[in-house]
């Protein structure tokens, strides 16, 4: 029913990554509305009006985004016009409009900007607040065109203040459409849907994002009886959780870091960190939040064995004997960064992030990592593959998670 298009040479050659159809399709399905078809397509005036017929020919709406400012390769209006076969006239409503703002902004109008004002004869105008190209809207067999710029602050706030409430009237009332947002880490995305697959039917559907190094389960349920579809949501969501257990860390708006940041308030312990081949990653995480000072004592960086000697106190004959990446290392700096902190938890990790570093015994993505407590030292070896920065940021949310399991268990 709703179709979305991207213009912009600057697309199609990967010079800009485009942000509007997301926020397109993102304000759309809060209403309940789904885009069924999205199209991308360069500063082609030929291009574009094939484009406009194609999408036009299945679909109620099309939002268009791009193609609308004052130089030569900016055709969408005149793409527009060729498509639904209207002629181009001077709108000096929106030519007052283009001399206005500059006016208020302090600058001399060019030339070129009159090019703006050149739109569709039969046009119904959509005004920008914020900048000075209009958009449009035309109506052609069933079909509603709407053009809008493609800054993305200026399309978002003529779609949210105009584009909106007019397809509010415009199309006929959707269905309840619910989501949940579901949040696992260490099972595969296929091992997660072996255990799950089966849950989606009528009214509810399963799919899967891997957004790294998590995976996202999201369930949409639809129907016409809001309490209804909230409760196949909920019943859904209830029988998710026991079949994924723990690996099941976060759901909603929470992230891993907002988890652990909860428990450790909740559970009133404090600690402290040895960070080596993350270099602070871990330490940022937690600091990112706010509040973290009441539970987040210290952390240090110790790259170089002195550094792990001096403030951690790791005997220099064992960094000697076994290397900086080891199992008897990541223990002595977990120990060491509780005693010095005195801290309820002393978290460590020391690894071989690469490019370079590793060897036979200890090729690049092995990875230590320790925790101490009251009761001892966990240490855990792992391999983690993919460059420098996977290596790193899964350490640290693989760190992040000890945490979580910790606070949990007391």
């Amino acid at each position: 029913m709703i179709a979305t298009l991207s213009i912009g040479a600057e697309l199609m050659l990967g010079e800009i990554v485009d942000t509007n159809a997301p926020f397109i399709a993102t304000q759309l399905y809060a209403e309940g509305y789904r885009v069924s078809r999205h199209l991308a397509v360069g500063d082609d005036e030929a291009a574009i009006a094939a484009a406009i017929r194609d999408l036009a020919a299945s679909h109620r709406v099309i939002v268009a985004t791009g193609g609308l400012g004052p130089t030569e390769d900016d055709v969408t209006a005149r793409a527009a016009a060729r498509a639904f076969g209207h002629e181009m006239v001077l709108r000096e409503e929106v030519l007052t409009h283009i001399r206005a703002f500059a006016a208020r902004v302090g600058r001399t109008l060019h030339p070129r900007n009159e090019q703006q004002a050149w739109l569709p004869a039969t046009a119904e105008l959509v005004p920008n607040p914020v900048g000075t190209a209009y958009g449009f809207r035309l109506d052609y067999g069933g079909c509603s065109l709407f053009v809008l710029p493609g800054v993305p602050d200026e399309m978002a706030a003529m779609f949210t203040a105009t584009i909106l409430p007019t397809l509010r009237r415009l199309l006929p009332s959707p269905p309840v459409l619910l989501t949940r947002v579901l949040k696992v880490i260490g099972l595969p995305e296929a091992e997660i849907s072996a255990r799950v697959f089966d849950l989606a039917g009528p009214g509810i559907e399963v799919a899967y994002c891997v957004v790294f190094p998590e995976v996202q389960l999201k369930l949409r349920a639809t129907g016409s009886d809001r309490a209804k579809v909230e409760a196949l949501l909920d019943d859904t969501a209830g029988r998710v959780r026991e079949r994924l257990g723990s690996a099941l860390f976060a759901e909603g708006e929470e992230t891993m870091d907002t988890v652990v940041a909860r428990l450790f308030r909740e559970r009133e312990m404090t600690l402290a960190l040895a960070e080596s081949c993350t270099g602070g990653l871990i330490a940022k995480r937690i600091t990112d939040l706010p509040g973290s000072s009441a539970y987040f004592v210290q952390g240090v960086v110790t790259y170089a064995n002195e550094a792990k000697e001096r403030l951690l106190g790791v005997p220099a004959e064992l960094l000697l004997n076994v290397g900086a990446v080891s199992r008897e290392v990541a223990e002595a700096m977990a120990k060491g960064a509780r005693e010095r902190a005195g801290s309820d938890l002393g978290l460590a990790v020391t690894g071989v992030a690469g490019p370079d570093g590793g060897s036979a015994e200890k090729p690049v993505g092995t990875v230590y990592i320790a925790l101490a407590d009251t009761d001892g030292c966990r240490v855990e070896r792992f391999r983690f593959g993919g460059n420098r920065d996977k290596v790193r940021i899964r350490t640290a949310v693989t760190a992040l998670d000890w945490l979580r399991h910790r606070l949990l268990a007391r």
